[in-house]
């Protein structure tokens, strides 16, 4: 276990390196958060100068307020259903001022890198050279910044560029006028699938998906689908995703009813895709459906139906790669998105390591980081300690089956964590069995 005051270092300043700031505030725990750029918010600083953002111009979060705000700060009642990432950034940056978390944050200083140092805690070399130690290492660097690339047989003379880097039908690459395919069918795909088919912009606009996906509206019954549905710990997911799966016609959510490919799975055995309007522009002819890609041939597109078409730009809304550019590869990297953690933050083994924010939580990931982080600061704290490596390497398996067990076998959804029952168990058993394990070992922690 680290010591009760370690010297802590946060990399990252995103939603998880700040929630993990704040926690670790409240327990008193000195420490420090590295932050590359020259502001805070992560993926939510539209523009960010360190080029990681992958936030659009046009870009509202597909949660609702009511799902995404914090605990212990609420989300503005002014505030839209769906806000606009601007809203996001402004309550990121009132969060960071209400709770004194600038001061800890060392602006334009990245995390060269993290060497593990004998006997254990790091050494770290910052954006400047200098080396620093410290005790414990929680890693916040975010998992949607490192672009990942379909690849397909031959060669396309076109342009291309990853949904990552869109910005508007400006930028970078002027989008109108053009012969556009989309590749890919999350919610940033259909995002810019539906900005860049407005009749407006003279496109001819194509989507082109591998595996399809069930498309959910964001309103139910004229409240946020999110606020009306959650799933609950006290019964199995199983049921729940029947239950959800049997519904699925009500709701619109086949993709065959708006000339889409079938879905090679079942509904929530991927990620459904959020959209009101990609429907309407389907059903509007506004864009064509496509299956995957079969050959790329000059700038020419064959896809697996056996039809083509000529394109200017192709887009890639192919998802991102889990990364970690300031270690070692050969001590720690997620080959294919995997990554074994105990409760989706501990490394079995590295005591002095903690991650935080490396999941696909559904339905969103700031009510899950703040979780994890108050779990992070009791541990810091040395309020809980971590079972046996042994037994964390069971419930590592326990809980994958249960959260991504059902899953396609997609690099996507390695990652896939019900943010309701994993909550619930942190909540009420993983922290209270923590904070025994603790005191076995310090009796002073013993509860009164």
């Amino acid at each position: 276990m680290v010591r009760s005051q370690p010297r802590t270092a946060i990399i990252g300043a995103g939603i998880s390196g700040l929630t993990a700031g704040k926690m670790l505030k409240d327990y008193r725990i000195s420490y420090t958060t590295f932050e590359m750029s020259d502001r805070i918010g992560g993926n939510w600083a539209f523009g960010n100068p360190n080029g990681l953002s992958s936030a659009y111009r046009s870009l509202h979060i597909d949660t609702s307020k009511h799902r995404l705000s914090f605990k212990d700060f609420p989300v503005p009642d002014h505030y839209p259903a769906f806000p606009h990432h601007s809203d996001i950034k402004a309550y990121l940056d009132a969060y960071a001022e209400a709770f004194g978390l600038l001061q800890h944050i060392e602006f334009d200083n990245a995390v060269r890198s993290a060497r593990r140092r004998d006997g254990g805690g790091w050494l770290i070399e910052d954006q400047s050279g200098a080396q620093r130690e410290f005790d414990l290492l929680v890693v916040g660097n975010g998992h949607h910044w490192d672009a990942r690339w379909a690849e397909f047989p031959g060669t396309f003379t076109g342009e291309s560029i990853h949904s990552h880097h869109y910005i508007d039908p400006q930028t970078p690459l002027d989008l109108t006028g053009k012969r556009i395919l989309v590749v890919g069918i999350g919610n940033s795909a259909a995002d810019i699938t539906v900005e860049l088919s407005s009749k407006t912009l003279r496109n001819k606009v194509t989507l082109s998906t591998r595996s399809s996906a069930w498309i959910v509206p964001k309103y139910l019954a004229g409240q946020p689908g999110d606020k009306i549905f959650k799933t609950t710990p006290y019964l199995p997911l199983s049921w729940q995703r029947r239950a959800a799966q049997a519904i699925a016609p009500l709701v619109g959510a086949d993709p065959t009813k708006y000339g889409l490919p079938p879905a090679n799975h079942k509904l929530f055995e991927a990620h459904p895709t959020q959209s009101v309007e990609l429907p309407l522009r389907l059903g509007s002819g506004d864009v064509i459906p496509k299956p995957n890609v079969s050959l790329l041939d000059g700038d020419t597109v064959h896809f697996d139906d056996g039809t083509s078409d000529v394109f200017d730009v192709i887009i890639y809304a192919t998802g991102y790669n889990i990364t970690f550019p300031f270690f070692d590869p050969d001590l720690i990297s997620a080959p294919e998105n995997q990554i074994r953690l105990f409760k989706r933050m501990f490394k079995p083994g590295f005591e002095d390591l903690v991650f935080i924010g490396f999941a696909q939580a559904i339905p969103t990931l700031f009510p899950f980081v703040e979780c994890q982080a108050r779990l992070l600061a009791a541990y810091a704290a040395g309020r809980y300690a971590l079972p046996s490596v042994a037994e964390m390497e069971r419930v590592i398996d326990a809980d994958q089956h249960l959260h991504a067990g059902h899953c396609t076998n997609r690099a996507r959804h390695t990652q896939q964590v019900d943010y309701f029952y994993y909550e619930h168990d942190i909540r009420t058993k993983e922290i209270p069995a923590g904070i025994k394990r603790a005191a076995a070992t310090r009796p002073e922690l013993a509860p009164v």
